[in-house]
C-alpha cells in the first residue's frame, strides 16, 4: 500500500520564539565567541598546556566555522609557552662584521638599549671633539710638536756647522737636501771647483759623500723620531678618548650589568671608538665633486646602533602573530641590500625579522594551505621548530642565484607554538607522506561544522547571536528574528535536528539583515528582514537556475510535470555555481531487451560518470540479478541515460530513480511524471540516505509551481532523510493545503507503488511474484527473454556443427 504524504509539521522544524525571554538582544550581556566546538577547545587547551617540544597544533575544519576566533580567544588566556616573551635584537660583531651577533633582553629593556645606543653616539659626537678643543689639549699638543721640531732641527744644524768648518754647505732645496763646496763664504760654482786641484776636488768630493751618508743617517733618525711623535699623538688621542668615552660608557655598562652580552657589546663598541676616533672628529655631512656631480656622504656610525628585531612590551600576555603571507622571507627574515654606486650592500641594520621572531615566547598561527603553495616555507618552518632556533638565510645565497655580499647572523634561539589552519584532508595527507609532521605537530583539533539544536544549544546561540550584533555594532534582534536566524542555521546544516557552526554565514545573514531592517526604518531587526536577507542572498546567486528553469519552461530541456510514460522518470541533481547551490530535476530513461545480462549506463560509457554514481548502478544491477535471477541467469540487456546531461554525473543519489525506470521499462507499466525521487539503493532494495535533500524537494516544487501547482504533484525521499528536512515556509505551505506532498520511503517496492500506482507485489514461495503487481510483470517479462533465448542458442550450435563440428 502506497506511503502516505509526510504532515507539514514533519516538514520543517520551528523555534518557538516564547523560549526566549527576553524582547531583543540588547538585554543579553555578551555571550560566547563561538558556539559549541567543545572538543576542539579541550584539544586546543591541551597543546597549548604542553611544554615539551613538537606540541604544536593542527586546527582541522572547514573555513569560517571560527576557528581563528576561538583559537585567539583561548590563546589571549594562556599563559607565554616558557615564560615572559624576550627582546631580540641585533648588533655589529666587530671583529667579524659578516656574522651580527644576537642579544635577548628582558621585555622592553631591548627598545631601552636601542635608545641609548643612539644616545651614546650622539654624546660622543658631541664630548670627543670638545675633549680635542680644550687649552689643555691643545699645550699638550704644542709640546709634542716642539719637541720633535727641536729635534729635528737640531740634527740638521749640528751637520751643517761641522760640514761649514769642512768647506762644505748644506743646502735645503725643494726636492731635500744637498751639499756643496764653499769658496769662502760663497757656493763654490762649477766653474771654479773645476779649476781646483784634482787632489782638492777629490777631497771637497769625498768630505760631501761623508756628511750625504751622515744626512741619509740623519733622515732614517728622522723618521723615528716621526714615528715616536706620532705615537705620542696616538696615546694622548686615546687619553683624551678614553676620558670622554669611559665617562658616558661607564654609565651604559652599570645599566646592563645583569646583561653579560650587552656589557662585552658596550666593551666592544667603546674600544671601537677610540680605534676610530677621527670619525667623531670629522663633520657629520660632507660634498663631494664627481664627474661634475655634487655626492653628499655622511659620516658611517650605523656600526653602533642597536637593530631591534622583536619588540615586546613588559606584563603584557604572549604575542599572537598570524601571518597572511607565510613566505620563507616572511617565515624566518632577510637580510636587504642596498644600492651604492651600482653595487648591492648590506649590514646588521637590514636584517629584518619574520613571523617566528615576533611570536618567539608566544605563538604562531598560519594557514597550512598558503604554507605550502609558498616555495621552500614548508621546509624553513620545519627546520626552525626541528632545530628550536631561526636561522636567516637567503634562499638567493642558498641556491646561488645572486653573488652579492651578504650577512650569516647569528641565529635565534626559537620558543613558539604554531598553530596550522587547514581542511580536514590535509591532515592525514601530512602524516602520510611528510615524516617530520608527525613529530612537530602531534595535536589535531577537529572543528565540527553543526551542533545539536535543544533548548539549551538554542539559548546559547541566542547570546552569541547578541555579541555578534554588538560586537559589528548591529541593530538589537528581536526575539523572532533570533528564531528565524537559528531556523535558517538548521537549513545551513542541512539537518532539523541541528544547527551551523559556519558563523561566516551566520555573520553575514546578522549583517544583510541589519541593512534591510534599516531600509524599512526600523530600529530593531524583526524575523521579515532575517526572511528579507535570505531571500536576496539567494536570488542574487540565482541567475544559473533561473535560467536553467526557463529552458525547461520553454521546452528546450525535456522535463514533464504531468502524465506517465514508461521507462522514464524524474531524478534530482543538485548543481553548484560559485556558492549557489540549486537542485534541478533531471529526466533519466531506461531501455530494456533481450541480452546477455549487460547494464550500460551511457555516462559511464563515456568516461562522464564519476566512482560512485558507477557504484550505485552496479549495486541496483546486483540487486536486480538477486531478485529476478536467482533461479536463472538474466537474459537481458538494458540501458540508463541521463538526458541532455553533458557534463559529468557523480553520486548514487539517482539509483533509485534509475531502479524504478528499468522496472517500469520491464514491466510496461508507466511511471508518473508528476512525481521525482531521490534516494540511494544498496543490493536489497533498501533507500538509503542522500544529501541536499531540502534543495532537490524545493528544485522540483519551484518547477512545479512555474508551471501551475496541481495538487498531484510530489517528491520522493528516502524516509531516513525525514529528520534533515528544514523546507521553505512556501514549500510547507502548499503541503498544508494540499498543493504539492512529500512522501518518505524506506524500500524500493514502495517507492515503484507510488509511481505506478501497481502494488509491487511480495515474493512468494518459490520464488514467483503474483501476477498483477510489479514485480511479477518484471518477471513475466524477463521470462520471455528466456524463452527466446533457448532457439538462439540451438540455432548457434547447429552453426557450429556446419562449419565442420559435431553437434551433440
Amino acid at each position: 500500500m502506497p506511503t502516505e504524504p509526510l504532515p507539514p509539521e514533519e516538514l520543517r522544524r520551528r523555534c518557538d520564539p516564547a523560549q526566549f525571554e527576553f524582547a531583543t538582544t540588547a538585554e543579553l550581556g555578551g555571550g560566547p565567541e563561538v558556539l559549541g566546538q567543545t572538543r576542539a577547545s579541550a584539544a586546543i587547551n591541551f597543546g597549548v598546556g604542553m611544554r615539551q617540544p613538537g606540541y604544536n597544533l593542527f586546527v582541522a575544519g572547514p573555513s569560517g566555522v571560527g576557528r581563528r576566533t576561538l583559537i585567539e580567544h583561548l590563546l589571549q588566556e594562556a599563559p607565554a609557552p616558557h615564560g615572559a616573551p624576550q627582546d631580540w635584537c641585533y648588533v655589529n660583531n666587530f671583529a667579524d662584521p659578516q656574522r651580527p651577533i644576537s642579544i635577548g633582553l628582558p621585555a622592553g629593556r631591548g627598545t631601552q638599549l636601542r635608545d641609548d645606543m643612539s644616545r651614546w653616539v650622539q654624546e660622543l659626537r658631541d664630548a670627543i671633539p670638545a675633549a680635542f678643543d680644550t687649552d689643555e689639549y691643545r699645550d699638550r699638543l704644542g709640546k709634542i710638536d716642539a719637541g720633535f721640531n727641536e729635534r729635528q732641527q737640531h740634527g740638521f744644524e749640528s751637520i751643517g756647522e761641522r760640514a761649514a768648518a769642512d768647506g762644505i754647505a748644506l743646502l735645503r732645496t725643494p726636492s731635500g737636501f744637498s751639499f756643496a763646496p764653499l769658496s769662502g763664504r760663497e757656493i763654490m760654482s762649477p766653474e771654479e771647483f773645476g779649476k781646483l786641484e784634482p787632489d782638492k776636488q777629490h777631497e771637497l768630493s769625498e768630505k760631501m759623500r761623508r756628511y750625504e751618508t751622515e744626512l741619509e743617517s740623519m733622515v732614517r733618525q728622522l723618521m723615528q723620531w716621526r714615528r715616536e711623535r706620532a705615537q705620542a699623538i696616538h696615546a694622548l688621542n686615546e687619553e683624551v678618548v678614553e676620558f670622554a668615552v669611559g665617562r658616558i660608557t661607564a654609565d651604559l655598562r652599570q645599566r646592563y650589568q645583569d646583561l653579560p652580552e650587552v656589557v662585552e657589546f658596550l666593551d666592544a663598541a667603546r674600544a671601537d671608538v677610540i680605534a676610530h676616533v677621527d670619525d667623531f672628529r670629522k663633520p657629520a655631512e660632507s660634498t663631494t665633486e664627481v664627474d661634475g656631480m655634487v655626492v653628499k656622504t655622511e659620516v658611517d656610525l650605523h656600526r653602533y646602533q642597536v637593530n631591534l628585531v622583536v619588540a615586546n612590551e613588559p606584563e603584557k600576555p604572549a604575542p599572537i602573530v598570524y601571518e597572511d603571507h607565510p613566505s620563507y622571507s616572511n617565515l624566518v627574515g632577510r637580510v636587504e641590500h642596498i644600492a651604492q654606486f651600482g653595487a648591492l650592500v648590506t649590514n646588521f641594520t637590514l636584517i629584518r625579522s619574520g613571523s617566528l621572531h615576533r611570536a618567539n615566547g608566544g605563538y604562531l598561527l598560519v594557514d597550512v594551505v598558503k604554507l605550502l603553495t609558498q616555495p621552500y616555507a614548508w621546509e624553513g618552518l620545519k627546520r626552525a621548530l626541528r632545530n628550536r632556533e631561526v636561522r636567516i638565510d637567503s634562499l638567493a645565497q642558498i641556491f646561488s642565484m645572486v653573488s652579492t655580499i651578504s650577512l650569516e647572523p647569528k641565529p635565534i634561539p626559537l620558543d613558539v607554538k604554531v598553530v596550522l589552519f587547514g581542511p580536514e584532508h590535509l591532515h592525514p595527507l601530512l602524516e602520510a607522506f611528510d615524516p617530520d609532521f608527525g613529530g612537530l605537530f602531534k595535536v589535531i583539533a577537529e572543528f565540527a561544522e553543526d551542533l545539536r539544536w535543544t533548548p539549551d544549544s538554542a539559548q546559547a546561540a541566542a547570546r552569541l547571536l547578541a555579541s555578534i550584533a554588538q560586537r559589528q555594532s548591529l541593530r538589537p534582534f528581536g526575539r523572532e528574528a533570533v528564531a528565524m536566524v537559528i531556523e535558517e542555521s538548521s537549513r545551513l546544516a542541512g539537518d532539523a535536528t541541528k544547527m551551523s557552526l559556519h558563523m561566516r554565514s551566520i555573520e553575514e545573514l546578522l549583517e544583510e539583515a541589519d541593512f534591510w531592517a534599516g531600509k524599512a526604518g526600523r530600529d530593531t531587526v524583526a524575523a521579515e528582514d532575517v526572511t528579507r536577507a535570505m531571500h536576496e542572498q539567494i536570488e542574487r546567486s540565482a541567475l544559473t537556475r533561473d535560467r536553467v528553469q526557463e529552458a525547461v519552461l520553454r521546452g528546450l530541456i525535456m522535463i514533464d510535470t504531468d502524465g506517465a510514460v514508461v521507462g522514464q522518470i524524474n531524478g534530482l541533481m543538485v548543481v553548484s555555481s560559485g556558492r549557489a547551490t540549486f537542485a534541478m530535476p533531471g529526466r533519466i530513461t531506461a531501455t530494456t531487451r533481450f541480452g546477455r545480462g549487460e547494464l550500460i549506463d551511457i555516462h559511464r560509457e563515456i568516461a562522464l560518470s564519476g566512482a560512485i554514481h558507477s557504484k550505485g548502478v552496479l549495486t541496483l544491477s546486483s540487486f536486480l540479478a538477486t531478485r529476478y535471477g536467482r533461479q536463472r541467469g538474466l537474459s537481458l540487456s538494458a540501458t540508463l541515460a541521463f538526458e541532455q546531461v553533458y557534463s559529468a554525473v557523480d553520486g548514487d543519489s539517482a539509483s533509485v530513480a534509475e531502479l524504478c525506470a528499468l522496472l517500469s521499462s520491464l514491466s510496461g507499466i508507466p511511471l508518473r511524471q508528476d512525481v521525482a525521487v531521490t534516494g540511494s539503493v544498496n543490493q536489497h532494495g533498501q533507500v538509503q540516505a542522500i544529501g541536499g535533500v531540502n534543495e532537490k524537494i524545493e528544485g522540483f516544487f519551484d518547477l512545479c509551481k512555474a508551471r501551475g501547482l496541481s495538487g498531484h504533484q510530489a517528491v520522493i525521499i528516502p524516509a531516513a532523510n525525514r529528520e534533515q528536512l528544514m523546507l521553505r515556509a512556501e514549500v510547507v505551505e502548499a503541503v498544508r493545503t494540499g498543493r504539492f506532498a512529500v512522501h518518505a520511503v524506506s524500500h524500493v517496492d514502495e517507492a515503484i507503488e507510488l509511481l505506478t500506482g501497481v502494488p509491487a507485489g511480495g515474493e512468494q514461495a518459490g520464488g514467483v511474484f503474483a501476477r498483477d503487481t510489479v514485480n511479477g510483470r518484471v518477471a513475466a517479462r524477463l521470462a520471455q527473454f528466456e524463452s527466446n533465448a533457448l532457439p538462439k542458442a540451438l540455432v548457434s550450435r547447429l552453426r557450429g556443427a556446419s562449419d565442420g563440428g559435431k553437434a551433440r
